[in-house]
């Protein structure tokens, strides 16, 4: 009896030792699969964007230009020129008409061709801008602006011609990620306001304020058109963590939020995987969660990465995500985004630009 009695004891405390273990194989098991090094002087960056085809990466790599990164031959391949002395933050891509846009800290658009790379005139829309966004729905594009004393003013391009038809003033110096919902709304996330604007791209009007309680600092942004949610990643203010939430695309109503790494500045939603991609450059983690169903989400993993990687492309065909880094450092005697971090970073070495390739 005595034997039988441990026996059974024996086993339960190996089922209990074994079960967590079962679990945690459960994961999608993302991580670094390669780095690629680029060659160049130290600068800064802003905004990936990955060709629907999957070819080519082009990376805002500011004093270093707008860069085009071959992914199956794991190259650079070209500099779109005059971005360089622009100081590209990213480029928006347009395949319908062949166009693409790199969008200057100096104010301006580049556009150019994406089948030969080749740039038209730049054209200045202001003192300085961010980024831009493109409408497939209504042919437009929105323009970040650098902010005014009162606000931002979005300044709005019809497609292809990229005339000005107009600017949509909001209430925030701001504003950060945005997409279309394929009816001709809009909606833009607000850092500064803690706020999603919806705005009606063909009359030019503000239509709702979307707060996002529980939500602090709201970066990021990505569209669910199938199932009409928002997805938001925040960087959280004093009250509340950094954040990733989801919400009604209708009312603005928050129905999910769960604490992410600090320092968000993007996010990237896979419908064919069912996952969500933060990527968290002070927190130096990656973030991943699963759409179970419309209203229900639960992490997968936090991916381990390091300070800076925070630019996140994902190419659908591959099932890969791709980020960039450099080796930097914060110096004293320079001018520090501390709103970011006390110890962000303003100065890289040179030739210490790497792009990172994630896989499962």
């Amino acid at each position: 009896m005595l034997r039988h009695f441990t026996s059974v004891v024996a086993l339960s405390i190996v089922a209990q030792l074994v079960l967590p273990v079962s679990n945690a194989q459960a994961f999608d098991g993302w991580h670094l699969e390669e780095t690629i090094g680029i060659a160049g002087k130290g600068a800064a960056w802003d905004y990936l964007s990955i060709e629907p085809t999957g070819k080519r990466l082009f990376i805002g790599h500011r004093k270093e230009g707008l860069q085009v990164f071959d992914l199956a031959g794991k190259k650079l391949v070209a500099t779109i020129a005059g971005t360089a002395a622009a100081s590209s933050n990213g480029a928006t891509l347009i395949p319908e008409f062949d166009l693409g846009l790199s969008n200057n800290e100096n104010g301006t658009l580049t556009p150019f061709s994406l089948s030969t790379l080749q740039p038209g005139e730049p054209i200045k829309l202001g003192e300085e801008l961010d980024t831009s966004h493109y409408d497939a729905a209504t042919k437009r594009v929105i323009v970040n602006m650098a902010s005014g004393a009162d606000g931002t003013e979005l300044v709005v391009l019809e497609a292809p011609s990229l005339k000005k038809l107009g600017t949509v003033k909001i209430p925030s110096k701001k504003p950060e990620h945005g997409e279309g919902d394929g009816q001709g709304n809009f909606y833009l996330a607000a850092r500064d306001a803690e706020v999603v604007y919806k705005i009606d791209l063909k009359t030019l009007a503000l239509t709702a304020t979307y707060p996002t309680p529980g939500c602090g600092q709201t970066n990021s942004l990505a569209l669910d058109h199938a199932n009409k949610r928002i997805f938001v990643a925040c960087r959280g203010n004093k009250s509340t963590p950094p954040s990733f939430a989801v919400m009604d695309m209708d009312g603005g109503k928050v129905l999910y939020t769960a604490e992410i790494g600090g320092g968000n500045d993007s996010l990237v939603y896979a419908p064919g995987l069912k996952r969500l991609f933060m990527a968290n450059g002070v927190g130096a983690v990656l973030n991943v969660f699963e759409q179970v169903d419309a209203n229900t989400y639960k992490p997968v993993e936090a991916v381990g990465t390091q300070s800076g990687v925070r630019a996140l492309a994902y190419d659908s065909t591959s099932q890969k995500l791709y980020s960039v880094i450099a080796d930097g450092s914060a110096d004293f005697a320079k001018k520090i985004t501390t709103s970011v971090s006390p110890f962000y970073a303003n100065t890289f070495r040179d030739n210490s630009f790497r792009v990172l390739v994630y896989s499962k």
